[in-house]
């Protein structure tokens, strides 16, 4: 089995650490541009001697210590670079699932737009802001895309005339409770959910849901108790402006960066 994951940040390392543990696992590509940097270190599996270095190279060398039989090829590049596509979407041809740990929306829609190209299965997760919960989100061949899942997700908000709860989903949230990181403990939750549901996915076996949204603990305005799932089944939208009716799954580069414009245009609007 091969695995494409983009991210290995103190949520990512986790799900590759699970993951890369799975006997049929034979070969994972990383993709990952960014350096291990001080204020990391806390909610990261790296020591801190390893401040300075690039991510990838000290993930591919994680799982190679753990697994020298499995093939790790560490890519550290931005997955939206248009000079890295070819090889990018090359790796994605032949792998069997993708994995995305990153909290870019761009990046989100870009690795959505690749894995729906070669319809690959692919799992995401998002961890709130505080560490009060956290998504994971499941996507298969012909399904709901990112843009789909984004929007539902949108349209289910409140929209009574009651002040708005903190935002724990905005990262740029000013309200101090919506502002302070989430730990490592809420992180490696998610994560492993994550993990274990990309093994299910890519095993076939059914999970009842393609979103699912644990409370860790009791916010006011968001989630009245701790350790609370919540599944969602989210559909493929008609009209959606990525994947509706009227598109296809290999829409050429300019259509995909249209789409992207507008579908982060919607969202901000909505």
């Amino acid at each position: 089995m091969t695995i494409f994951q983009v991210g290995v940040g103190s949520g990512g390392i986790v799900v590759l650490d699970l993951v890369m543990r799975e006997p049929t696992v034979r070969k994972i590509v990383l993709v990952e541009p960014d350096v291990y940097k001080s204020h990391n270190v806390h909610r990261h599996l790296f020591p801190p001697s390893d401040v300075g270095q690039l991510k990838v190279k000290l993930a591919a060398e994680w799982v190679r210590r753990f697994r020298p039989d499995v093939e790790v090829v560490p890519l550290a590049v931005d997955v939206t670079d248009p000079i890295h596509q070819a090889e990018l979407y090359s790796h994605v041809a032949v792998c069997d699932l993708g994995v995305c740990a990153v909290d870019s929306e761009s990046a989100k829609y870009h690795i959505d737009a690749m894995m729906r190209k070669h319809r690959k299965p692919w799992t995401m997760g998002e961890v709130l802001s505080g560490g009060i919960g956290g998504w994971v989100h499941r996507f298969v061949p012909g399904g709901a895309c990112y843009g789909c899942l984004a929007s539902h997700l949108q349209r289910a908000m409140p929209t009574d005339n009651t002040p708005p709860p903190a935002d724990y989903a905005d990262p740029n949230a000013t309200r101090p409770e919506t502002a302070i990181p989430a730990s490592r403990a809420s992180i490696s939750v998610i994560a492993s959910l994550q993990a274990l549901t990309s093994l299910e996915l890519v095993a076939g076996k059914e999970a009842g849901f393609s979103s699912l949204l644990l409370s860790l603990a009791v916010a006011d305005g968001i989630f009245t108790e701790a350790l609370r799932p919540y599944r969602f089944r989210i559909a493929r939208t008609p009209g959606c402006l990525v994947c509706g009716v009227d598109q296809d799954d290999g829409l050429s580069g300019e259509q995909l960066d249209v789409a992207l414009d507008q579908a982060l245009a919607r969202l901000a609007h909505e």
